[in-house]
């Protein structure tokens, strides 16, 4: 697959609460970075995604007395993992992971930043009706092919994959680059689903290879 002026590399919320030691760390997070930095180097259109929650936002257990991370309780817009605490608004681990290096990033999209509805796709809220305003701004430039990398494989960059997919982008996500959650199998779910979707699959490699 041949990269082309006009292809986008999204990074997937790559922030420290997520990579080793972090509140909610994704195993082997930071290994993402390396790759994720060369491959910064090869497009044209590097766009980031970043976790942006208040302290008191509904998805965090802390705000459910007598709730558990990982528990799943039912809100208006359905069903609701509880998480550890985490990229709150301002912290250190909010930040991006130390040293992301993507100098021709374009764009930060910021997502779960209202209090009441938790946010995974870089398109659309959870509540999959509030749009983050992304898919708009891909049109307006002209941008339709998206390649994914980031944090989680199985949550954040699959529901990101979808809904662009979705939304009528062409996605592929970097398998080398993304590291996944895989709870109760989600890992093996999220390819499934994602291919269902007629989301790609490709590794960092393949694309360096044909740049």
């Amino acid at each position: 697959m041949r990269l082309l002026p006009g292809d986008v590399l999204l990074v997937v919320d790559v922030q420290g609460d997520f990579l080793p030691g972090g509140p909610l760390a994704v195993p082997d997070g930071d290994a993402v970075v390396a790759p994720i930095n060369r491959l910064g180097t090869l497009f044209n259109h590097v766009l980031l995604t970043q976790d942006w929650h208040p302290a008191d936002h509904v998805s965090f257990a802390a705000n459910h007395p007598g709730r558990a991370p990982f528990e799943q309780i039912e809100l208006p817009y359905g069903r609701q993992v509880l998480w550890p605490t985490h990229c709150v608004q301002g912290s250190d681990g909010a930040g991006f992971a130390p040293g992301l290096d993507l100098p021709r990033a374009e764009l930060v999209v910021r997502k779960g930043f209202r209090p009441g509805v938790d946010s995974y796709s870089a398109f659309t809220e959870a509540d999959r009706h509030t749009p983050t305003g992304l898919a708009g701004y891909l049109r307006e430039r002209g941008l339709r092919r998206l390649f994914l990398a980031g944090l989680a494989t199985d949550f954040c960059v699959a529901w990101s994959a979808m809904d662009a997919a979705a939304a009528g982008f062409e996605a592929c996500v970097i398998e080398d680059a993304s590291r996944a959650i895989d709870m109760q199998g989600s890992l093996d779910n999220a390819w499934r689903t994602m291919g269902e979707a007629g989301v790609g699959r490709t590794g960092s490699h393949a694309l360096e290879a044909r740049a």
